[in-house]
This record gives C-alpha cells, sequence and structure tokens, in this order.
C-alpha cells in the first residue's frame, strides 16, 4: 500500500510538472521629470507625464522550460542594460539568460537609455531601468498560475505607410553627409507633387499570442505590428505613444481585469510609419491620432481572439547564437573633416544643422569597434516562433521570414540596438535609414547574415 501511495504521488507529480502555466506583470520605468527624451536630432526634456512607462512582462511554463518576453516603453536601449536586468532574473531564480525576450518599443517620448541623436543617458536611470525588468520579470514569474494559450493574427492595413518614396529625377537634395546618388527620400511630405512611388511594401498583420486562465480569464496578450511609432504628442511629454494606448484598450476589450496585461511590440517597421503621404491626413489634436491607430489595432485583434483555439498544453522551445557584423567606420579623412565641420557650431558642443549632426555622428563612430556580436534569438511556442532581432528592422526582412517560417513574427529593437537594418538592395537606394550614424552602421550586408543566422536556430528548432 505504501509503494502505492508513492506511485501515485509519483504521477501526481509528474501531471503536475506538465502542466501549462503563464504569469503577467507589469513594471513602472517612467523616469523623473527633467530627464532626456531622445528620438530627435536634437534632445528633449521631459516636463509632463501624459501616461506611465512600462516594462510589461510575460512568463510561460510548459513543465520543463520557461520563456519570458519584456516589452519596454523606450525608443531604444542597448544591451548592457537587459544583459543586467537578465542577470538579475539568473541570480535570483535561475532562469537561464537566453530564456529572457527583452525589448524596446521605439516610442520617441521616453526617456533616453540609449545615446543616440544628441541625447545622452543618465547612468542612474539606465541602473533603474535595469532593476525595474528585473522586477517585472520576477513578479510575473511569480505569478505563474494554470493557464492555455493561442495565437493568431488580424489586418490592419489601414495604418500602415512605407515612409521611403521614389521621387522625380533632381528633386532630392544632397544628404547632410555630402552624398548626391540617393533615389529615395524618407517622409517627403503628404502630397509632395515630386512623389513617384513607395521604395517598399507594407505588413498591415498584427499577429498576437493571446493567454487564458483555465477558466478563460483573459492573463495577457502579446502582441506585434510592423508600425514605426505615432507620436503627435504634446511637448516635452512622456507617453508610451500607441504601444501603451493599445495595451489598455485590448485590456478593456477583452475584458480584463486590473492584473491583465496587454503587451504591443514592434515589429519589422525601419521603413514604416503612420503617415498617409499621398491620400493626406486630418490633422489631430495631441493623442488624436496615437488613439485612433490604438483603437483600430486593438479592435481587430479582439475580435481576431474570439475563433482562436486556446490549448492547455503547448511545448516551449528557445534558441539563440551570437552573430559577428562589421560596422561602416569612417576613414581619418572624414574625420578631419567632420571635427572642421563641427566647429561651425555657434553651439558647440551641440550641433545645430544637420550636417553638423552627421559630423559629430562621424566623429563618434570613429571610437566604435570594426566589427560587434548581435544576438539573435528564436523562441518556440508550439508551431509559432517568434525571431528577435536586435535593430530598427525593414519591412521586407519580415515579410520573408513570414514567407519562409509562417506562422511567424520578429520582434525588432530586441536583447540589444544595432541601428537601422536595411536590406542591401535598399543601401543602394540610399535615403536617411542608410545615412551612416551610430543608428545606421551595419554593414551593407548585414541584413543577408542575420537572415542566415536566423535560419540556423530554425533549423536547430525543428
Amino acid at each position: 500500500m505504501k509503494y502505492l501511495f508513492s506511485l501515485l504521488a509519483f504521477f501526481a507529480a509528474t501531471l503536475h510538472a506538465a502542466e501549462f502555466r503563464a504569469g503577467a506583470a507589469t513594471s513602472n520605468i517612467t523616469p523623473e521629470l527633467g530627464s532626456s527624451i531622445n528620438g530627435g536630432f536634437q534632445d528633449g526634456k521631459a516636463a509632463f507625464i501624459h501616461d506611465e512607462l512600462n516594462a510589461r512582462c510575460l512568463a510561460l511554463d510548459d513543465g520543463q522550460t520557461k520563456l519570458v518576453f519584456v516589452v519596454a516603453d523606450s525608443c531604444v536601449i542597448g544591451r548592457g542594460i537587459f544583459d543586467e536586468a537578465k542577470k538579475m532574473v539568473n541570480e535570483a531564480t535561475g532562469l537561464p539568460m537566453e530564456n529572457m525576450m527583452m525589448s524596446a518599443t521605439h516610442s520617441h517620448s521616453c526617456g533616453t537609455l540609449q545615446a543616440v541623436g544628441q541625447s545622452e543617458p543618465n547612468p542612474i536611470y539606465q541602473r533603474f531601468v535595469a532593476r525595474r525588468i528585473a522586477d517585472g520579470v520576477r513578479r510575473a514569474l511569480n505569478n505563474l498560475a494554470p493557464a492555455k494559450i493561442g495565437h493568431g493574427s488580424a489586418s490592419v492595413p489601414q495604418q500602415v505607410f512605407n515612409r521611403r518614396w521614389k521621387m522625380k529625377p533632381g528633386t532630392i537634395p544632397p544628404t547632410p553627409l555630402g552624398v548626391t546618388t540617393d533615389q529615395v527620400k524618407t517622409n517627403p511630405g503628404i502630397n509632395n507633387p515630386n512623389l513617384v512611388e513607395p521604395a517598399g511594401p507594407t505588413d498591415p498583420e498584427v499577429s498576437f499570442i493571446s493567454v487564458q486562465g483555465v477558466d478563460g480569464r483573459p492573463i495577457a496578450l502579446l502582441a506585434n505590428y510592423s508600425l514605426h511609432y505615432v507620436g503627435g504628442v504634446g511637448p516635452s511629454h512622456i507617453s508610451a505613444d500607441y504601444f501603451g494606448a493599445f495595451a489598455v484598450k485590448i485590456g478593456q476589450l477583452l475584458g480584463g481585469g486590473p492584473e491583465f496585461v496587454g503587451i504591443m511590440s514592434n515589429g519589422t517597421s525601419g521603413d514604416i510609419n503612420n503617415i498617409d503621404f499621398r491620400g493626406g491626413q486630418a490633422k489631430e489634436a495631441p493623442y488624436g491620432r496615437i488613439q485612433i491607430v490604438a483603437n483600430d489595432v486593438a479592435q481587430a485583434v479582439a475580435e481576431a481572439v474570439k475563433s482562436v483555439k486556446h490549448e492547455e498544453s503547448v511545448p516551449l522551445a528557445v534558441a539563440q547564437k551570437e552573430l559577428e557584423l562589421g560596422l561602416r567606420i569612417p576613414s581619418k579623412d572624414e574625420v578631419e573633416k567632420a571635427h572642421e565641420v563641427m566647429k561651425g557650431s555657434k553651439l558647440f558642443p551641440r550641433m545645430e544643422t544637420m550636417e553638423q549632426v552627421y559630423a559629430r555622428e562621424t566623429a563618434l563612430l570613429a571610437d566604435f569597434p570594426a566589427k560587434v556580436s548581435a544576438p539573435l534569438q528564436i523562441m518556440k511556442i508550439g508551431d509559432l516562433h517568434v525571431s528577435a532581432i536586435p535593430a530598427e528592422v525593414f519591412v521586407e526582412i519580415g515579410l520573408e521570414l513570414k514567407k519562409r517560417h509562417s506562422p511567424t513574427f520578429s520582434v525588432s529593437l530586441a536583447n540589444a540596438y544595432h541601428g537601422y537594418l536595411p536590406t542591401p538592395e535598399h543601401h543602394a537606394l540610399g535615403g536617411y535609414e542608410t545615412w551612416r550614424a551610430r543608428s545606421s552602421c551595419l554593414e551593407v550586408d548585414a541584413s543577408t547574415k542575420i537572415i542566415a543566422g536566423l535560419e540556423e536556430l530554425f533549423a536547430k528548432l525543428k
């Protein structure tokens, strides 16, 4: 009899260990007033908090493997902050660092966490955010409870537009670096008479992962849409942009309680924004356009969730690798010329003109290493694969991966930050996203190498 009870206990423990669980949490990462706001060529200063910034966390556990997703309200986040947060979680819980996917939303109205443009991060805020991300992950892990999970997609084509345009001959001015061969112009202006056609496609798909309690209660929803950001916030406002507005709206539409966590990650949106250059858009009051986009996307997702089958047993897996990529480092002559241009600023060391801003970028890039190590990662949830790419990824790359590996989606600005990721074809066309700067310095063939690296991970997870 004693043996029988031991055997029953063993089977009970085995069944319990295999039970699928999920947990979610948010962790406030709002900066203090007066903090730097990045996302522009000139630095901003926070004077008003419109809505709180958060690191939104989702933890999954199939009984053998735990995976964690984090999406933080920030323009860009460097690897150091993500790795520090992962290390703190690992030391506290034992969860492997490679089992965590952390990304930034790319809202341009958040506190500076990475030196870009003329914005510099406060080390105190960087440490604060790393700690708060780690706390959010640990809280999500603490909230693990029996759950079921499903994934699906919706289509919202009306809110995405390719922002790179081919123009009539002779209408594209020289770049701030003096290049005269650009064949496309980024953000050319609404109804510009010189417009010819967009230089690339869009991706209207909103992919999502829906997590519910075994009783059907909404726990969390992680979405992914290839839209750069929306903007249109108030002056010197801190805001999570449409990413935060979506998180609120999807919770309302799904009937989630105060513990529900809505999450919107940034897809492959390096060349995509919300401006209809040919059709035009009505001018909205601050936050008006953000609410329009958030409502459209949330309503489409909420409707699609109704037809998703949620499973109570889904296997989880992860694969990660480091990929060495070259950087486009300026020559000695280019650096010397850049220093001369910088001296022309009457506000030195702050730069005034675009030519001066890019001269400063050239000077700063001179101190960069010739190569960097970029982390690539794929998380597998049942038949769904989620790729993490540490850059502002062009939409063509995401569409190619979807074509090869459906169902799948890619998260940009994930686990590190290495600037824009155009395809070699877009490098040949030129345009803002290719102009050499700290925000665009990867080698021309970087996207080709990243896709090849991801293919290795897809194969490993088969």
